[in-house]
């Protein structure tokens, strides 16, 4: 979205205080804000990705039939390693909101 907004006058970017604020922020200097912005975000976007991971990551014991879902031992095990949890959070929390966003 930055990127579009890139080619937009002043007057087109909106009057919105804080998309104002941001537009201003963004290419104060001739755009040079742009790209470090942009790796901040994603850094930022990263982080919290494993954030979640970790804290959607389980510790079921394999070998005594009470898995989760009961599901079998080796799907458990990747249950264990928190992937899942970053698979669901990958899904939800960005490559929807992006499929919503193209749509409109």
């Amino acid at each position: 979205a930055f990127f579009a907004v890139t080619k937009m006058t002043k007057d087109e970017q909106g009057d919105h205080y804080f998309a104002k604020k941001t537009c201003h922020l963004l290419f104060k200097g001739k755009g040079h804000n742009l790209p470090s912005f942009m790796i901040g975000r994603q850094l930022c976007v990263t982080l919290c990705f494993f954030i979640i991971a970790r804290v959607t990551t389980l510790n079921v014991e394999t070998g005594n039939g009470d898995n989760i879902f009961g599901v079998c031992d080796a799907i458990q095990n990747f249950f264990n390693t928190g992937l899942m949890g970053a698979f669901v959070t990958t899904i939800l929390g960005s490559v929807a909101w992006q499929l919503v966003a193209s749509a409109f």
